[in-house]
């Protein structure tokens, strides 16, 4: 992404849940934080990262929560990861394509009509973790993957960027330094991999 001089910043809204606002970890050390400091480092200027998320949020209360924010927009950028919750709480694939469908036209929206600058990120496999103990592990990583199936099959509908990153979060599995102390939440390191994605498919676009 080129930048004349004497331009202002870009600016970057993430639209998410806990995995957006970074559960656990310091402010710097969630991905939408990372990969501005990354984006930065490689002479793209972003400004700080508005983001609208919340630990627990379903696809509908993400459509609630920027209602209620109601950001001036538009944005450079602007990043979709929601619906582990919706898993979580026993919701159908049904429900999540359509309301997760309505959450990517608003983020398209919000990056003023251009689908090019939109990156919609995949559900992390929170069955890995200690957490998960006693549950079906197995069971939980297949409806993660039906429900990726569907949000990245709309991000191809609507010619988005998508960002896979469940497969490097299944790797807690064996190596617990990718989550933070709940044993749940990805930690700023496994985080870190998410932002160097994100901020690599920013970099590579054209204005």
């Amino acid at each position: 992404m080129t930048k004349e001089r004497n331009q202002p910043n870009q600016t970057y809204l993430a639209l998410g849940d806990s995995y957006t606002i970074g559960e656990g970890v310091p402010e710097a050390e969630n991905f939408p934080h990372q990969a501005v400091q990354l984006l930065n480092k490689a002479g793209h200027p972003f400004s700080k990262p508005t983001i609208i998320a919340k630990t627990g949020w379903t696809t509908d209360e993400l459509t609630a929560g920027i209602a209620a924010a109601n950001p001036p927009g538009p944005y450079n950028i602007v990043s979709l990861l929601i619906g582990v919750n919706n898993q979580y709480r026993g919701r159908s694939s049904e429900e999540y394509k359509g309301e997760f469908e309505g959450l990517l036209l608003k983020a398209i929206a919000y990056a003023g009509g251009n689908n090019n600058h939109v990156f919609v990120l995949s559900i992390p496999d929170w069955g890995v973790t200690p957490f998960a103990e006693g549950r079906d592990r197995a069971q939980i990583a297949l409806e993660i993957d039906q429900f990726n199936a569907i949000n990245q099959a709309v991000a191809a509908q609507y010619k988005v960027h998508y960002i896979d990153i469940t497969p490097g979060t299944r790797e807690a599995a064996t190596d617990r330094t990718l989550l933070t102390s709940d044993n749940l939440h990805p930690s700023g390191k496994d985080y870190e991999r998410w932002a160097e994605k994100l901020a690599t498919g920013i970099g590579n676009l054209e204005n």
